[in-house]
Formats: C-alpha cells, sequence, structure tokens
C-alpha cells in the first residue's frame, strides 16, 4: 500500500506480482518502489528449480543472500553453495551465472544499477 510516499507491503505477497521483484526501474515513477539505481528480488524457489538459461554479458553487480534453503550458484569455473541462513554471495559486471535450488529456497537479491531494458524476470 502507498501513502504519502511510503509503501507498506509483503514480500512474499508483492513478488508475486513482478516475478519476484520489488524494487527497481521497472515500477512506475510514482511508485516509491521506483529505482534507477538498485533493484531488489524476493525469490521463492522450490526445490529443484533451476535457471532456464546462463546469464551472460551481465551489466549489473549483484548480491544474493540465502534466507533459507540450500542454493547453488553456478559461475564460469566455480560454484558456491549457499547453506546456511545468511550466507551471500556478490558477483561483479560481466560475470555469467546460472543458479539450482537444491532444496526449497528464499533468497534475497540485489542488483545494481537498475538497467533499463532487461525485464524484470
Amino acid at each position: 500500500m502507498s501513502d504519502g510516499g511510503v509503501y507498506v507491503g509483503h514480500a512474499e505477497k508483492d513478488a508475486a506480482l513482478d516475478h519476484g521483484w520489488l524494487l527497481g526501474h521497472f515500477k512506475e515513477p510514482s511508485d516509491p518502489r521506483h529505482s534507477e539505481a538498485l533493484e531488489i528480488k524476493w525469490g521463492v524457489h522450490p526445490r529443484g528449480d533451476e535457471r532456464a538459461q546462463w546469464v551472460r554479458g551481465e551489466e549489473r553487480t549483484a548480491l544474493l543472500v540465502l534466507i533459507s534453503g540450500r542454493f547453488l550458484m553456478r559461475f564460469p569455473g566455480r560454484d558456491v553453495l549457499l547453506e546456511r541462513q545468511g550466507d551471500y554471495v556478490v558477483w561483479g559486471r560481466g560475470t555469467g551465472h546460472s543458479w539450482c535450488a537444491e532444496e526449497e529456497s528464499v533468497v534475497l537479491t540485489v542488483r545494481w544499477p537498475s538497467v533499463p531494458g532487461y525485464r524484470a524476470g
């Protein structure tokens, strides 16, 4: 709910409306969640969920924090397993990646900057 420049919501409910993304350039400019500086995603992944395609040519830096579950991040030449609440990984511009939820997982992702032209998915 937005009122006077303040938005109050629930991450899981709001995330379901926009492929998990809570904040970024893709929100309406009048929405307090509109940002061209960064994007925030609340990702809920069932066990076995995998990214359909490897990300190449990434223009943003990203931080992914494990909230719950067991989540495998794949990078060129290296896999990173997040298995304890609070485990996180950061990757920079140009770093390809993919992922797989080894258990039902919830992750929080922050990407910056929020680049128009990328879809929110």
